[in-house]
C-alpha cells in the first residue's frame, strides 16, 4: 500500500459522496419545486452548505467500514456518508442561529443569507426574525433529509440494528450537548467555578466529539458487521480524538487567523462560549480578572483590543498552555488506542492521517 493508493481510494469516496449528495438533493429539489418555486432558497442553502468541507465524519465512517471488512465504494457506505454530511449541515445551521454567528466557511451563515434575501426583496416586517425562522426550517428540512438518506441504506440500517442504534444515539446526544452548551453560557457565571472545566469537557464530548469522530467511525464499522470488540476499540481511539479536535477548534475560535478559519477573531468570546479554555482562564486567574471575564464574555460589541486583552489573560494565567496540554494528552490516548486496533495497513494509515490532521489543523 502506498500513499498514492490511499489518496486515490479516499478521493474516490469523497467524489462518490459529493455525487450522492448532488443526486439526492436534485431529487428533493424536484419535490420542493412541485410545492412552490418560493421554496427554492431552502434547497439552495442546503446545497451550498454540503458542498466542500473536510468530510471528516463521512471519512471516519468510511474507514470504520473498511476496517471492519467492508468493500470499497459500496453504495451503503456512500449513503451513510451522505446522511452524516446532511446531519452535520443541519447542526451547523442551527448552531449558527444559537451562536448568533453571521459567517460560516468564509461566507454568510444560512440565517444571514435569508435576512439578506428579505432585505434585497424589500419584504415587510423584521428581516432578522425572518432569517432565523427560515434557517430553523431549513435545518429541520436538512435533518429530515439526513434520516431519509440513512434509511435508504436498507437492511443494514433497519430498526434494531447496531448501525441504527448509533445513528439515533448520535442525533439525540448532539441535541442534549447543544442544550448543555447554551445552559452553561447563562448559568456558568453563577455556578461553581471549580467545576467549569469539567462541565465544558462534558459539553464538547456530547455536542461535538461523539458526532464528529466516535459515532461516524462506529457507524461505518457497524454497517460492515464489526463485532463488539472492534467497536469498543474504535471508541477508545475516536472519542479522545474528537475531544482533542474540539479543543483545537476552541483554541482557534480565540487565537485563530480569520483568513484561515473563515470566522472573525474572537467570535467565540462574543458568543459567550464557556469552553474548556475559558474554564481554565476563569479558574486560574485572580478573582478580579475572573470577574472581568464573567462580565465580558458574551458581549456582542466586544472590541478588538478587548479580545486581545482576553487572549493575553489566557496566555498569562496558563489557560492556553493547559488546553494545549489537554490536546496533547487526548491525542496521545487516541494514537495509542489506534495502534492497538486490529486493522489492515490501509485503514490504519488512513485513520492515522485523519487523526493527525484533526489535532494539528489551523482551520
Amino acid at each position: 500500500m502506498t500513499a498514492a493508493q490511499l489518496a486515490a481510494e479516499q478521493g474516490r469516496f469523497i467524489t462518490d459522496v459529493a455525487a450522492g449528495l448532488n443526486s439526492f438533493l436534485a431529487g428533493q429539489e424536484t419535490v420542493m419545486a412541485g410545492i412552490s418555486p418560493d421554496v427554492a432558497p431552502l434547497m439552495d442553502s442546503i446545497s451550498k452548505l454540503v458542498t466542500g468541507g473536510k468530510r471528516l465524519r463521512a471519512l471516519m465512517a468510511y474507514w470504520g467500514w473498511r476496517g471492519a471488512g467492508g468493500d470499497a465504494a459500496h453504495p451503503d457506505i456512500v449513503n451513510a456518508g451522505c446522511a452524516l454530511e446532511l446531519f452535520q449541515a443541519a447542526a451547523l445551521i442551527h448552531d449558527d442561529i444559537i451562536d448568533r454567528s453571521d459567517t460560516r466557511r468564509g461566507g454568510p451563515s444560512v440565517h444571514r443569507r435569508f435576512s439578506q434575501l428579505h432585505q434585497a426583496e424589500g419584504w415587510a416586517l423584521d428581516e432578522e426574525r425572518f432569517g432565523h425562522a427560515a434557517a430553523i426550517l431549513t435545518g429541520d428540512l436538512c435533518l429530515s433529509f439526513s434520516e431519509e438518506a440513512f434509511t435508504g441504506i436498507g437492511p443494514r440500517a433497519a430498526s434494531g440494528t447496531p448501525a441504527r442504534h448509533i445513528f439515533n444515539l448520535m442525533r439525540a446526544e448532539v441535541m442534549a450537548g447543544q442544550y448543555l452548551d447554551i445552559l452553561e453560557e447563562v448559568a456558568g457565571p453563577v455556578r461553581d467555578r471549580a467545576g467549569a472545566v469539567k462541565r465544558a469537557t462534558s459539553i464538547i464530548r456530547f455536542k461535538s466529539a461523539k458526532y464528529s469522530t466516535e459515532h461516524p467511525l462506529g457507524l461505518g464499522g457497524a454497517l460492515a458487521g464489526a463485532d463488539e470488540a472492534l467497536l469498543a476499540g474504535y471508541s477508545a481511539f475516536s472519542l479522545p480524538l474528537g475531544e482533542a479536535f474540539q479543543l483545537r477548534d476552541d483554541v482557534l475560535g480565540v487565537f485563530g487567523d480569520p483568513e484561515t478559519t473563515g470566522k472573525p477573531a474572537g467570535d467565540d468570546l462574543r458568543e459567550g462560549k464557556r469552553t474548556v479554555l475559558v474554564g481554565f482562564a476563569i479558574n486560574q486567574s485572580e478573582p478580579a480578572v475572573s470577574a472581568y471575564l464573567d462580565a465580558t464574555l458574551g458581549r456582542q460589541d466586544l472590541a478588538e483590543d478587548e479580545v486581545g486583552k482576553i487572549r493575553q489573560i489566557m496566555v498569562d494565567c496558563g489557560a492556553l498552555a493547559a488546553t494545549e496540554a489537554m490536546i496533547d494528552e487526548l491525542s496521545g490516548q487516541a494514537f495509542e488506542a489506534l495502534e492497538r486496533l486490529p486493522l489492515a495497513e490501509l485503514p490504519m494509515s488512513a485513520l492515522r492521517g485523519l487523526a493527525e490532521a484533526a489535532v494539528s489543523r489551523a482551520a
